[in-house]
């Protein structure tokens, strides 16, 4: 077990810091810096040099990349030198809005998948079946960049019920919260709803072909009830690992709704960060990113257990 446990610990670091190399390697194949973002674009080359040299951006990647290694491994993410803000504090402040949304959204699309993936293998390729599959087809092919502009057009510009832009905190009202984050939430959830759908879809077929559920079929018991007494619990498996990466992935990915929505969140702060060339704050962000995806994977590995007692009697055999 603990043998198991630092081997997964080991591919995590390593994972992090492949994922913080990458986003300095990139960003260095950028133009530009963030010296000149700060001092305008008359900026003398001397006032450039000068700058540069007062942030430590004329050592090499390497250099700047170790010093930064070497304070993030003590706590220490850096501070932002265009807006002065420790990249600590950004985060914190910004976290809340994304784990929401990301939280919303993958709530909304389990909940909707659940239900269309029991109603889809109950009857397998009847009517209700294929008008289903018809529309998830058309969530899997309507990316978040579409629909948001069409979920504001429709609920927030038509019915007038929806705030266009904007973010409410739960401080000032939870109606006023709800709506504010409801729109992005269900923006980021059609595609997972697709996905979710069809991942439960062929996962339950399977299981209801098994010798056992037939018997307990053969036993009178209702179909409902062998449905979500048998049947449900392990086709899940799939799903839950699908849904805790996509959580990972939801908490980095939500730049363009949260771009199209003006929310306060990582996504935006990212998106802002890469713009002005702020290295310290994207590579904090990212190995922040980085560091719950791996924790998420983690507990969704550990979760397999609780689901399903076999698997914890593998593991001990």
């Amino acid at each position: 077990m603990l043998i198991d446990l630092s081997k997964r610990l080991g591919r995590s670091v390593i994972v992090v810091l492949l994922v913080t190399v990458a986003a300095v390697a990139l960003l260095s194949l950028a133009p530009g810096s963030i010296a000149q973002v700060m001092l305008g674009e008359n900026a003398t080359p001397e006032a450039l040099a000068a700058l540069d040299a007062k942030l430590g951006l004329d050592d090499p990647i390497w250099v700047q990349y170790g010093g930064w290694l070497g304070n993030a491994v003590q706590g220490d993410l850096g501070v932002s030198p265009l807006t002065g803000q420790s990249v600590t504090e950004a985060i914190v402040e910004r976290l809340p809005v994304t784990m929401q949304l990301a939280l919303m959204g993958l709530a909304i699309s389990l909940a909707v998948a659940v239900v269309l993936g029991i109603a889809s293998a109950s009857k397998p390729g009847s009517a209700l079946d294929r008008a289903i599959n018809g529309v998830t087809s058309v969530f899997l092919s309507v990316p978040a960049f579409i629909a948001g502009p069409v979920l504001i057009y429709f609920f927030a510009i038509q019915v007038n019920y929806f705030p266009v832009t904007g973010w409410s905190r739960m401080a000032d009202g939870l109606g006023d919260n709800l709506r504010s984050a409801l729109l992005p939430a269900l923006a980021i959830a059609l595609t997972e709803i697709a996905a979710f759908h069809r991942l439960l879809r062929t996962d339950l077929i399977g299981t209801l072909r098994e010798d056992y559920v037939i018997a307990a079929r053969a036993k009178g018991m209702s179909s409902s009830y062998v449905m979500l007494r048998h049947a449900l619990r392990p086709s899940t498996f799939s799903l839950i690992t699908v849904a805790g990466i996509n959580l990972g992935r939801l908490i980095g990915g939500t730049v363009v709704v949260e771009t199209l929505f003006g929310l306060p969140g990582l996504g935006q702060l990212v998106a802002l960060s890469i713009t002005s060339r702020d290295v310290v704050m994207v590579q904090g962000v990212v190995v922040f990113i980085a560091i719950t995806y791996v924790g998420i994977n983690a507990v969704v590995d550990l979760s397999y257990g609780m689901i399903d007692p076999r698997v914890r009697k593998a593991v001990r055999a």
